[in-house]
């Protein structure tokens, strides 16, 4: 496994009543505003404020000298993000950052602040975010984890990687909502390879984390081969709790992002958020120096991650291809 650094992190208050764990702004400096899903006690909310900071600092930006830093978490619930509006309205922040959800709320809310965007499979053209991708205009700009080929591509060959693992492969149980739009674009995506590869689809819905017990159940009931975990953020906030359950299930399971794989799934293959993130983080930082986010081209995703958990497949009696492990960018023992 490939080992990454650990930076501990701190927040900012929101309007400046102190937090657990959390440090106050400096007025005096510009403030960046940084959406994330996960709570924020969370691993991976800390990974993903190390990352900004990175980004941050790639151009020569240090948070208490050039910027202050305030993040705030949707916890998964696209709801909380126009609470998080209003509680952000008072603080002026100069530039946003969010990753994943949340996107159209700020940009409503915040029409004249620049937002630069990442952790989202989803077309900003078709969106009405940008003029193109080129030359976005307006005040958004960002990078998006979409492939060249979109998303048909992506779960493509993410599902013929896992088939090398799991080739007696028959039903697949989807654990995925029906609300967010590049979900359902994954989902139809899924669709298209089952049928292209013979094995079936059953798509269990939730609109809550406290749905994913009966989930599980029922995909047990269903004889399910396999669960696929989409990536969507409540899924994400969730992570721990759909891990335990995966595992309890003794079922082969396949994600779309590296923090999936490392977290206990067999497999996941898809761009690394952490990388979109510190794209995010740089862009802030040219903004912050005076660039328009409209001159900004919107990046698409180029680099992708291959994670086995090596440490799932013993458990599940899965002997692991030395092929797959040859192309595996991270193994976990």
């Amino acid at each position: 496994m490939r080992r990454r650094e650990f930076i501990g992190w701190m927040g900012t208050a929101v309007l400046g009543l102190p937090r657990p764990g959390v440090s106050q702004t400096r007025i005096d400096l510009p403030l960046v505003a940084f959406l994330v899903p996960p709570k924020l006690d969370t691993k991976t909310a800390k990974d993903r404020i190390s990352d900004i900071r990175k980004g941050l600092s790639q151009e020569g930006y240090i948070e208490g000298t050039n910027y202050s830093l305030m993040v705030q978490s949707s916890e998964g619930n696209p709801a909380r993000v126009a609470e998080i509006a209003r509680e952000l309205a008072a603080l002026n922040p100069r530039v946003f950052v969010v990753s994943g959800s949340g996107i159209d709320v700020i940009r409503k809310s915040f029409p004249e602040t620049p937002l630069v965007f990442c952790s989202i499979a989803a077309d900003p053209l078709a969106l009405g975010w940008a003029q193109s991708y080129a030359h976005p205009g307006g005040m958004l700009t960002g990078n998006v984890m979409n492939a060249v080929g979109g998303e048909e591509t992506m779960v493509q060959k993410r599902i013929g990687l896992f088939k090398q693992l799991v080739p007696d492969l028959t039903r697949i149980g989807m654990i995925a909502s029906d609300v967010a739009v590049a979900t359902l674009k994954e989902k139809d995506a899924l669709g298209k390879v089952a049928t292209e590869l013979g094995f079936d689809l059953v798509h269990y819905r939730f609109k809550t984390a406290d749905d994913l017990e009966g989930i599980f159940a029922a995909g047990h009931r269903d004889e399910v081969s396999a669960f696929y975990i989409s990536g969507e953020p409540l899924l994400v906030a969730s992570m721990a709790r759909v891990v335990s359950l995966v595992t309890a299930s003794r079922k082969p399971s396949v994600g779309p992002y590296p923090y999936w794989g490392r977290a206990g799934l067999l497999m996941s293959y898809a761009t690394d958020p952490a990388d979109g993130v510190r794209k995010a983080g740089a862009y802030a930082a040219k903004i912050l120096k005076g660039a328009k986010p409209g001159d900004l081209p919107i990046e698409q995703a180029s680099k992708f991650t291959l994670v086995i958990n090596q440490k799932t497949a013993n458990a599940l009696g899965i002997t692991v291809p030395p092929s797959l492990l040859a192309l595996a960018d991270e193994v976990i023992e």
